[in-house]
């Protein structure tokens, strides 16, 4: 069987509180696993089943009794180190007017194929985790998901909530046949318009290095550069299996500057911002 994963990436964020939630399902050879990784401002969770407790139908993934869909997130995990509970509803989904793949949606042979189902929706409910509360009214949600074989060799990504809108970018190593590119996909909403960026419309990177990016493509120009970070290690694909270690910053301090024309439309610093910047490692881990 063909090595593969498919995971969500479901963030959730309140004034005080950051929580991202991320269940996925992988195949490595004939073993099939799914799992549901925790991500919080000051800790990280994965918990590893089986692959016959994994179901997807009708927009609904459930993992166990985890359920998952665009109305809202249904928790109930118990082990020795992570106890979840809660129940979270979600508003009207935000979804981009077209795939933020492009044309690049359709090419059956990339390692890895990205997906935004929602740049930002309301969140309301309780999650509680080893007994610590998750309080979620009127909040903010992005959703977000990947499939393929693997995440890319490296990569930078990083999304954010807005005064008046939302963003993610992402920048990765995309093989192609013997030689490979860095692809660039972007979405900026802003004062209700829709901004995109990405290899296929012409974006290119005008600068990159440890924590900061720059982008430009026409009369736009976008650039985030990490501040402070507050990273926590997760589990990502490397050949349908969770071998691979990076980390992340759900919340942390980065600043934003999207300029059109010349103009600067904003430049801004929160400490609200998730940021992961990895490299693929050598090594391979059992789940």
């Amino acid at each position: 069987m063909r090595d593969s994963f498919y995971g969500w990436y479901l963030k959730c964020q309140s004034e005080e509180k950051t929580l991202a939630i991320i269940p996925a399902v992988h195949q490595a050879g004939k073993k099939r696993t799914c799992s549901i990784q925790v991500i919080t401002e000051e800790e990280s969770f994965t918990v590893a089943f089986p692959g016959k407790v994994y179901r997807k139908r009708k927009g609904t993934l459930s993992i166990g009794r985890n359920q998952f869909h665009e109305r809202g997130i249904y928790l109930a995990v118990d082990t020795k180190k992570l106890h979840m509970k809660g129940r979270l509803l979600f508003g009207e989904l935000t979804p981009l007017k077209k795939h933020i793949m492009g044309p690049f949606a359709y090419l059956p042979f990339l390692e890895c194929s990205h997906m935004v189902w929602s740049m930002q929706h309301l969140v309301s409910g309780t999650v509680f985790i080893n007994g610590e509360e998750y309080v979620f009214q009127n909040a903010r949600g992005y959703w977000e998901g990947d499939k393929g074989r693997s995440f890319p060799n490296s990569y930078m990504w990083t999304q954010s909530f807005l005064p008046e809108g939302s963003l993610t970018l992402a920048v990765a190593d995309i093989p192609l046949g013997r030689s490979h590119f860095r692809g660039i996909i972007a979405a900026v909403h802003w004062k209700g318009k829709e901004y995109r960026m990405a290899t296929y419309l012409g974006a290119r990177i005008v600068e990159i290095e440890e924590g900061v990016v720059r982008i430009r493509q026409g009369k736009l120009e976008l650039e985030a550069q990490l501040m402070e970070s507050a990273e926590q290690p997760l589990r990502a694909p490397d050949s349908g299996c969770m071998s691979r270690i990076v980390r992340e910053s759900v919340a942390c301090k980065v600043f934003y500057r999207f300029r059109r024309d010349g103009h600067t439309l904003f430049a801004l610093e929160t400490d609200r911002a998730s940021f992961e910047q990895s490299e693929r490692k050598r090594d391979c881990e059992t789940l």
